[in-house]
């Protein structure tokens, strides 16, 4: 019987790299949020944190974390197992230092799969929209009980504003988006969620994975149930973190901090 395909590391990265642009389109200030992000991990963590990446799809968040703090250890947890496949494929040098999950953080029990040690970071990058409020509220009493005292959430995302700010919304719907960089010669390919998702569908290598991916996803993305700022931070504070705040912003795009 023939061995099942693997994707090959170069082949895991180019796809990788289309994903990068298009969440670059979709968030553009997406590199000024990670910035951001490993900052502070780095200014209360230290230089060898051990960290969580929930929802780390194509290891995007993990590898950054690991490029710039070269003690750190990861643990990455996501439910789709294309995206995840592609991480595993491609950042095979960190081996030892990343750790990949196969769990879904919606599930009651998730915590369980993960290797069993406090944590000093919890993090997380345009991934925890897909919790409805209930998932949520138990994902972070979780996070309260993963994480040392002094443990820190970051939560990267768009953060609605509340309800009653209308006119603020308006005006930040209208504020200019941030150029994306590019460099010298032809643009490069440069697809939507939906396109790249028509394209790596016919990438025979990871059939095993596409097929799954069905399986666990069977209905289009949606975060029409996530809950806003207002809605994280109250949950936050009510698993018990002592200090919850905006740490970075622009617009709804946003970096929330909790620390325990």
């Amino acid at each position: 019987m023939p061995r099942p395909r693997t994707i090959p590391p170069a082949r895991a990265e180019y796809w990788r790299t289309l994903w990068e642009r298009q969440q670059n389109l979709l968030i553009p200030d997406r590199e000024l949020r990670f910035d951001a992000m490993l900052d502070w991990l780095e200014a209360a963590a230290g230089r060898a944190p051990r960290c969580l990446d929930l929802g780390c799809g194509t290891g995007a968040l993990t590898e950054r974390i690991l490029r710039r703090l070269p003690r750190a250890h990861v643990v990455a947890v996501d439910w789709d197992p294309v995206t995840r496949r592609l991480g595993q494929a491609a950042l095979g040098k960190y081996r030892g230092r990343v750790r990949w999950v196969d769990v879904d953080l919606r599930a009651p029990k998730w915590s369980e799969a993960l290797p069993s040690q406090r944590y000093d970071a919890a993090l997380s990058s345009t991934a925890l929209h897909w919790l409805r409020d209930a998932e949520l509220a138990r994902l972070y009493r979780d996070l309260h009980r993963l994480l040392r005292p002094g443990g820190l959430v970051l939560n990267a995302d768009r953060l609605s504003f509340d309800r009653s700010a209308r006119r603020l919304r308006a005006i930040e719907r209208a504020l200019p988006r941030p150029s994306v960089r590019r460099g010298p010669g032809r643009p490069p390919k440069v697809y939507s969620w939906e396109q790249w998702w028509t394209a790596i569908g016919r990438e025979r290598s990871l059939r095993r994975e596409l097929e799954l991916h069905r399986e666990r996803f069977p209905t289009e993305h949606t975060d029409a149930s996530s809950p806003g700022l207002l809605g994280h931070t109250e949950r936050l504070r009510k698993a018990g973190f002592a200090e919850v705040e905006v740490v970075y912003a622009r617009g709804a795009s946003r970096l929330l901090a909790a620390l325990r």
